[in-house]
């Protein structure tokens, strides 16, 4: 490994808690769900938006942004920070079909949209979050499900997600007294807000190669405060993240494949090396890029071209192990889209090893 793949390794867990709630994005089309702030809705924030507030604190240490990596998110049990949770391979929970619909080189199966949640298998149960079991995950919205990254080659327990949505209306208030503005004179009087509660024995989690002063932050797209902190990443999970990920692996961050001009469900040059894959549709994935104009800070920053993510989970088994050169993450360049920034720095494609076993059964139950 190269001195700077080196130094791109990841060292810290940072940590955020919400002191209140905190935002989670919504409104992609109108319909009766989105009325109340639940359509499309996107949480937990992505690795891009933890750069935004690292970008602000690591500048004034004098800091390139271009030498960050973070991935994420994740989110772990307050008092077993380092056990954090990742999105579950799509092995475990997916009654696996044949698409003969689809016309790629590459046989895909389909993961089901209603999934099982076991948090009762397990001491770390969800259940203590107001002595309730929160709502079986049963739409595309609620689906996601997580296993702690310990038992990622021997998985106990599947979480489901920990957070709930709740929306919450803002007032518009006059501004010289505290009344409620009339919809007559100034528009809507209230403000739908999609927040999110997270359960208060949990915390988001992500990974960082650099480290951040601990505080109290503005974070995400209301701007919400939250308690920032950071943790050395024990031995174990970096020794797992630097292992050779062999023949069969499985993403645990979205994944941006392809070029600036299209979007992949794996990289071209890797073509001739991947026998077959599981997946899911793919999803939208854009983020600003910054460049604020000083002379006018109210103009909108630029957005990044818009492109289709693989899902986290997504699991690949490849033809022949990956060469040395190319065993982790970490050696994984000029494969990634590159528009401002390289897309690695926001954990793009990360990636860990599975059991080579179930090799032969996926590709059984997927192509059969």
């Amino acid at each position: 490994m190269s001195q700077s793949q080196e130094s791109h390794k990841f060292q810290y867990l940072i940590t955020i808690e919400p002191l209140g709630l905190l935002y989670g994005s919504a409104g992609a089309f109108l319909s009766p769900e989105n009325l109340v702030g639940r359509s499309g809705a996107k949480f937990p924030p992505s690795a891009v938006t933890l750069a935004g507030l690292f970008a602000a604190a690591y500048a004034e240490q004098g800091g390139k942004i271009e030498e960050l990596r973070l991935a994420g998110p994740f989110w772990s049990f307050t008092d077993d920070i380092q056990n954090f949770c990742v999105p579950t391979p799509f092995h475990l929970i997916a009654k696996l079909q044949p698409n003969p619909n689809d016309d790629a080189n590459v046989p895909q199966g389909q993961v089901e949209q209603s999934l099982t949640w076991h948090p009762q298998s397990d001491t770390h149960s969800c259940d203590r979050w107001e002595n309730s079991k929160p709502e079986q995950p049963n739409s595309k919205t609620d689906k996601d499900t997580w296993i702690p990254v310990r038992d990622w080659h021997r998985p106990q327990t599947v979480y489901g997600n920990p957070w709930k949505f709740v929306p919450h209306l803002h007032p518009k208030l006059q501004h010289d007294q505290r009344r409620v503005v009339d919809s007559e004179l100034g528009g809507g009087s209230l403000f739908l807000e999609n927040a999110v509660q997270i359960a208060p024995d949990t915390c988001l989690t992500y990974l960082s190669n650099k480290e951040i002063q601990p505080g109290w932050y503005r974070f995400g797209g209301e701007g919400h405060l939250v308690s920032v902190t950071k943790h050395h990443l024990d031995s174990l999970t970096q020794d797992l993240l630097n292992t050779s990920l062999g023949h069969v692996f499985a993403l645990i961050t979205p994944a941006l494949w392809g070029s600036n001009r299209k979007s992949l469900r794996y990289p071209e040059a890797w073509e001739s090396n991947v026998k077959t894959m599981l997946t899911e549709r793919p999803h939208p994935f854009r983020y600003r890029l910054g460049g604020k104009d000083k002379d006018n800070p109210h103009k909108p920053t630029r957005l990044s071209r818009g492109r289709y993510a693989v899902p986290a989970g997504t699991v690949y088994v490849m033809e022949q192990s990956w060469k040395q050169k190319q065993s982790c993450w970490y050696d994984w360049t000029g494969i990634f889209p590159k528009e401002g920034y390289e897309l690695n720095t926001w954990g793009c494609g990360l990636a860990l090893p599975l059991d080579p076993a179930i090799a032969p059964v996926l590709e059984k139950a997927i192509t059969s």
